[in-house]
């Protein structure tokens, strides 16, 4: 993972695969999050907040795990304390 900083954006690069790389970028425009794909076949995308983030995160998550990976968050969820 590569990260870049400036006075206005911290890149991460993350490598997602050719195959799932336009239906995400579809999500993130159906969520109203800044993405393209350059004609390198990268994925860009603009992370301004933190709920954001957690949202590329998710949305990345749900194409790139495994059913595994993904029922083990599921049960960490489950048994997560709520803090108020």
């Amino acid at each position: 993972m590569f990260q870049h900083t400036n006075s206005k954006f911290k890149a991460q690069i993350v490598e997602i695969p050719v195959s799932d790389r336009w239906r995400i970028h579809h999500r993130l425009q159906e969520l109203m999050i800044p993405a393209w794909c350059p004609a390198d076949g990268s994925l860009v995308v603009e992370v301004d907040s933190a709920i954001t983030a957690i949202l590329v995160r998710s949305t990345v998550q749900q194409f790139v795990a495994t059913r595994q990976e993904l029922l083990n968050w599921l049960e960490r969820c489950w048994t997560a304390e709520v803090i108020s």
